[in-house]
């Protein structure tokens, strides 16, 4: 009878452990906490450890492995604010965008890239806010956080997203984009590209150059075949004169 009332004992004290815990632990700060640019950058280092996994793990979505003259338009999602975008914000930015196209237009009719990177670390001091919290807590004594979460610091005019697809499939792409603009704070615009795919060259440029066989593929875009570098590492066909 003594070794079964001190199980419960035992018990009792776990589940009041456990119950302290949940109060303790409080849900993510929202992004408006966060949103700012204010600080030096902070990036994961050997100084900065125990830095928590960004959400978004895939920046390239669809049909990666498409040569650059299979989608010829492109539309772009381009930050309209100084600001600090969230991995969560991105990774769910990036779903939207992608389902609404898989659902409406098809998977293999798209390519979509992430073009910012969450590097900066962002910290919080936490509270605790259980009973008895205010013997523990400090205050502002040694309030230098721990790290929370990371996110991309973002410029105005700066890219957060590309889309590559045919002209006919501009419009769900612009809709595509609407949706995750909606998983971002601050303004943002969508901008259709009046260049040829992810290359740098304007759409009948990139015609004409492949007409004369100086385009040289390099997977999703495309680079000019120039006029130097060694003779030894080039065929005849990629060979041009500069005053030709």
């Amino acid at each position: 009878e003594g070794g079964h009332t001190g199980e419960g004992q035992v018990s009792g004290f776990a589940q009041a452990t456990k119950r302290q815990q949940k109060t303790a632990t409080m849900g993510r700060r929202p992004a408006r906490c966060y949103r700012q640019i204010k600080n030096k950058p902070y990036p994961k280092s050997r100084y900065c450890r125990g830095v928590p996994d960004p959400k978004i793990r895939i920046y390239d979505v669809g049909m990666k492995k498409y040569p650059s003259e299979i989608f010829p338009a492109c539309v772009h999602l381009v930050s309209w604010e100084e600001e600090q975008v969230g991995s969560e914000a991105l990774e769910a930015a990036r779903i939207a965008c992608n389902k609404y196209m898989t659902v409406n237009s098809g998977k293999e009719t798209f390519h979509l890239r992430i073009r910012c990177k969450p590097f900066h670390v962002l910290r919080i001091n936490k509270m605790l806010s259980c009973a008895g919290a205010d013997r523990l807590q400090t205050g502002m004594r040694g309030a230098y956080g721990k790290p929370l979460g990371v996110c991309a610091r973002v410029g105005i005019g700066q890219i957060l997203m590309s889309l590559r697809c045919k002209e006919a499939n501009i419009p769900k792409a612009i809709e595509s984009f609407r949706r995750a603009k909606f998983k971002f704070a601050g303004r943002q615009k969508i901008v259709v590209s009046s260049k040829w795919g992810f290359t740098k060259f304007k759409k009948d440029e990139y015609l004409s150059l492949k007409q004369e066989g100086r385009l040289c593929a390099q997977g999703v875009h495309s680079v000019k075949y120039d006029t130097k570098g060694p003779l030894a590492n080039r065929t005849a066909e990629t060979v041009f004169d500069k005053y030709a």
